[in-house]
């Protein structure tokens, strides 16, 4: 889950209902519910922070977004790796990403109260993933697409359940990292097939798997072209289809616009939300319908999750 995570590095705390949280350890986080909003992979929230914003602040918050040019940043960082959003997406995540989002997504302690949060909440989407994996049945022999795997949190555990793992990241570094892990978690043991690990973006991946599994990743991609890519990991697919992305809501859009107008100090990607509706569209297109749904949510993470099936 490379260019993973619903999770929004300069963030604007709305103060709602306490959140409950699945870790005692972080109950200080829970003092108040914080939705956090930005592109994904920038600064892990190193960056601006805004206090509480009132109602009627929203109207001059709008007008300052109107005033912002975002896409200007956005083209100098595609001229600079010589390309559009996917190369720079590669060079991020291949260079000062990397290390950011190896932290994140490990077990060091050092981390600050938002990435371990992220990395609570990433982690709570993967345990929903295998949860909707496993209901079904034993996954042993189960040939399963690990689409955008990051450093393998996705493809490990899958692996450990008997599933025939392809996992593969735009990253290289990442893919190296994924490796690394798996060889030291599951090299010797029995039953066991280490994932088969490879570079390569989404369009390239061809093959058929039982399972297609794609986590966090349609956040690089506009609806124009999530639609074309949701069709491609469809047809890997043979029964199911599972993908993770930004949920887009009116306030969840504007709360990243809001975070678009503090650039951090690091290169950022570009981040799309995506609305329920349109990724279900998408997938009726191809003959594929939504079997179950689920929710990620924590102080700085959120995700939508559906699994599809052929309709």
């Amino acid at each position: 889950m490379s260019f993973s995570s619903t999770l929004f590095s300069h963030h604007v705390r709305f103060t709602t209902n306490q959140l409950s949280n699945p870790n005692p350890k972080l109950h200080n986080l829970n003092n108040r519910r914080s939705l956090t909003v930005s592109a994904i992979g920038t600064d892990t929230l190193d960056g601006t922070t805004l206090a509480v914003i009132g109602g009627s602040s929203v109207a001059a918050l709008a007008a300052a977004i109107s005033l912002s040019d975002p896409e200007k940043r956005r083209q100098l960082q595609a001229e600079e790796v010589g390309g559009g959003d996917k190369e720079v997406v590669r060079d991020y995540f291949t260079n000062d990403g990397f290390q950011r989002w190896k932290k994140i997504y490990g077990t060091t302690d050092d981390v600050n109260k938002v990435q371990l949060d992220i990395r609570i909440g990433h982690a709570k989407t993967v345990e929903s993933v295998m949860k909707m994996l496993t209901d079904e049945g034993s996954l042993k022999g189960v040939s399963v697409c690990d689409a955008g795997c990051g450093t393998g949190l996705l493809s490990i555990p899958l692996a450990k359940e008997g599933a025939v793992v392809s996992a593969s990241d735009i990253s290289a570094s990442m893919v190296s990292e994924a490796q690394k892990q798996a060889k030291e978690a599951l090299e010797g043991k029995d039953g066991v097939q280490i994932p088969k690990f490879e570079v390569s973006d989404l369009e390239s991946l061809n093959g058929k798997h039982d399972t297609v599994v794609c986590l966090d990743v349609l956040i690089h991609y506009p609806q124009s072209k999530a639609d074309g890519m949701i069709a491609h990991l469809a047809s890997l697919a043979e029964n199911r289809l599972i993908l993770s992305f930004a949920p887009k809501t009116f306030y969840y859009d504007l709360l990243k616009r809001i975070g678009e107008l503090f650039p951090g100090p690091s290169k950022a990607t570009r981040a799309y939300l995506h609305s329920e509706a349109d990724i279900e569209r998408a997938l009726q297109k191809v003959g594929w319908k939504i079997r179950k749904r689920g929710l990620t949510t924590t102080q700085f993470y959120f995700s939508r999750i559906v699994e599809a099936v052929r309709a």
